[in-house]
């Protein structure tokens, strides 16, 4: 997520509704940051937000740019809500990056593709919640104030999945997020085949400095070539494969 000139962060604060309060410990000022692609589903977020939590700061983000710029000003944010499918992102990589450089901030991914093998694995690589785009608002607002209390958030009916047994997805998972995001930038570069030589020119980095990461992404990994490397990315970080019959469905949506 590469900081550019033109910012498509915008901040609201949500003006407080008259004689409503909603329940739990939430913090008192908090701040959550959304970031969708769509006008509308910020639209409709925010709303939600204003409606359940008010006096929430809400800053905005249409891009990965732009949410590096807002994550950036509010180092502490109390929560991100994360469309899945933002562009510019493969897979999970945007929801990696986030807890790698910005641990300390909850991350919510935001989806309309509910199929519980993409809800696991969002919860594999670190996220605190979970919310369908066709959850009801009353849903959203348990949801987020269960985050804000430092609980996490499933979709009704998907608490099963976090007690399965899959020790091996979910230690592979625990090493991709490991990787700093210059890694997983090389990462995924060497998914798409590039040899060093491109993947420097891409990164404006020497060729030893890619090799050297290449080294250090296959010993945190575990693994012993940048085969080995693409083919693990390609099955860790996509969602097509989780749930192949239900991606039209998300790019259909109204909200998407």
């Amino acid at each position: 997520m590469t900081i550019v000139q033109k910012s498509a962060v915008v901040e609201r604060k949500q003006p407080a509704m008259e004689g409503f309060r909603a329940p739990g410990d939430t913090p008192a000022a908090a701040t959550l940051i959304i970031a969708d692609d769509h006008p509308l589903v910020r639209a409709s977020l925010r709303e939600a937000v204003g409606r359940l939590l008010p006096g929430t700061r809400v800053v905005e983000a249409a891009s990965l740019e732009s949410l590096e710029e807002a994550v950036q000003a509010h180092p502490n944010a109390d929560l991100v809500l994360l469309d899945l499918r933002m562009p510019g992102a493969r897979g999970f990589s945007a929801l990696i990056e986030l807890r790698a450089q910005y641990p300390s901030i909850p991350v919510s991914i935001v989806s309309g593709v509910e199929d519980p093998a993409i809800v696991r694995r969002a919860f594999d690589f670190g996220a605190s919640g979970f919310i369908p785009k066709s959850a009801s608002i009353e849903t959203i607002g348990n949801m987020l104030r269960a985050m804000l209390q430092g609980r996490v958030a499933l979709p009704p009916g998907y608490a099963e999945i976090l007690n399965d047994d899959r020790k091996q997805e979910r230690e592979l998972a625990r090493r991709f997020s490991s990787l700093t995001q210059q890694q997983l930038r090389v990462l995924l570069l060497l998914e798409d085949g590039y040899p060093n030589k491109a993947i420097a020119a891409d990164l404006r980095v020497s060729e030893a400095t890619v090799k050297a990461h290449v080294t250090v992404i296959l010993r945190k990994l575990g693994l012993e070539s940048r085969t080995q490397a693409a083919l693990l990315a390609q099955r860790l970080l996509h969602t097509k494969h989780l749930a192949p019959g239900r991606q039209g469905d998300e790019e259909r949506s109204e909200l998407d």
